[in-house]
């Protein structure tokens, strides 16, 4: 018989100190990914690339003595004599303060793929309070277990279901017991009557014969746990992008709604199988768009934040039943809007869009070395603070770099707790 070890974890290492070992160097890696992704294209990004993580990192965890009286034998050198002080380890590393001078350790580099970047850096992301409702027509399944059957594949043999039909056909039976045939055995080696004996040795041939004809494991024993596809439950999700396109948008804002919205695309199309995405750009009027006109085409004029609410509801109305679709929002502006239509944006979220929607997020963008305390003021931003003064679930944000996008956007949709609250 052959035993071979397939466990993720070799063996001569401690289970619960290796899996913190690998839990704590896959955070290292994901840091990195993000640390490296802050300074990226969205396409670069998707094509993977070189991150690199402390090797103080990848140090795994071990018992070490400490104390006590121990005998070692050292190799020679010729830096240190009797009676010098050694450093103590770890002293003199780090960073030189200049060329040829000090000790340094160089970073653990490796190149991940476009998929292993994609993932790591998705991995702790999730659309909020995802709900699961009705199923969708999808092609998605799953496998449940379905009884038994005596075939199959070697790998799903019962072992449990198997003895124990083998055990209640060998009763039903009479299969001799092994114990039976050795008592027999023992009695004629201290029989010295030749009729006993004679009896015996018939007796013992007699069940030794029925043994034969009854094995222990029957093929007819022998059952394979069954499995058929099922159905799995599959949460239907839409989300609306919602861009202004306005005159009042320069080219710089525009390009950081865009690099949103590009890492919003691949993150729900990588991450989840069945969620819709319609776009929506807006001047004084809105329409609805098709990805490449969302993302290339021109546009320019006044705006009317509330024809974007208003097509967004009427869409919803139309296409996507509250009580079936999980409804998501993504709305990125520059906060300029018209004071006339104040009423109605506050309006159509507070009675239109926010009720039947799970998450509502809005970015928005400034412009190139501004702080994002200076778009304070925004018509829009101060509408959306008085109507989260008055409890409306609303996420907002601000951005005026490239660099603020990836962090802006995990805080965004970041993996909560049930418990937890949506952080706005």
């Amino acid at each position: 018989m052959h035993i071979i070890d397939r466990r993720l974890n070799p063996g001569s290492k401690s289970l619960e100190n290796r899996q913190r070992f690998l839990r704590r160097a896959k955070a290292l890696v994901q840091g990195a990914v993000k640390k490296s992704s802050q300074d990226r294209d969205i396409k670069e990004v998707l094509e993977g690339g070189e991150v690199s993580i402390p090797i103080d990192g990848m140090n795994e965890p071990r018992f070490r003595r400490e104390g006590g009286t121990r005998d070692m034998v050292l190799p020679g050198n010729k830096k240190f004599i009797e009676g010098d002080i050694l450093p103590r380890s770890g002293e003199g590393r780090g960073r030189a303060s200049a060329p040829g001078e000090g000790d340094s350790e160089d970073a653990f580099r490796f190149v991940l793929s476009r998929d292993e970047f994609v993932d790591l850096f998705l991995d702790d992301l999730e659309l909020p309070d995802l709900a699961k409702r009705k199923l969708a027509e999808a092609e998605s399944e799953g496998l449940r277990r379905a009884g038994y059957a005596t075939t199959g594949s070697p790998a799903n043999i019962s072992v449990s279901r198997t003895v124990r039909l083998a055990l209640a056909r060998r009763v039903a039976l009479r299969r001799p017991r092994p114990e039976t045939i050795e008592q027999l055995e023992a009695e004629l080696a201290e029989c010295d009557d030749e009729a006993r004996r004679s009896e015996l040795l018939a007796e013992i041939d007699a069940l030794k014969a029925k043994v034969r004809r009854i094995p222990f494991i029957d093929p007819i024993d022998i059952r394979f746990r069954r499995f058929e596809t099922t159905p799995k439950p599959v949460a239907q999700a839409v989300m609306f992008c919602l861009m202004d396109v306005s005159g009042s948008m320069s080219e710089h804002m525009k390009d950081l709604a865009k690099r949103f919205y590009m890492l919003l695309y691949v993150f729900l199309t990588r991450r989840y199988r069945h969620v819709e995405i319609v776009f929506i750009r807006h001047t004084d009027r809105a329409e609805e768009v098709d990805e490449d006109t969302f993302f290339h085409g021109p546009a320019s004029g006044g705006t009317l934040v509330s024809s974007a609410l208003q097509a967004m509801h009427e869409i919803v109305r139309s296409r996507f039943r509250p009580a079936d679709w999980n409804i998501y929002a993504a709305q990125a502006s520059d906060g300029d809007n018209s004071t006339s239509d104040s009423d109605a944006v506050s309006r159509l979220l507070t009675e239109k869009i926010l009720p039947v929607s799970q998450f509502f997020a809005y970015l928005e963008v400034g412009e190139s070395g501004g702080s994002t305390f200076d778009m304070s003021d925004s018509s829009l931003w101060t509408l959306y603070q008085r109507l989260r003064a008055e409890g409306v679930p609303l996420s907002m944000r601000k951005v005026s770099d490239r660099s603020e996008i990836f962090p802006v956007f995990h805080d965004l949709f970041k993996r909560r707790r049930k418990q937890e609250k949506v952080a706005s």
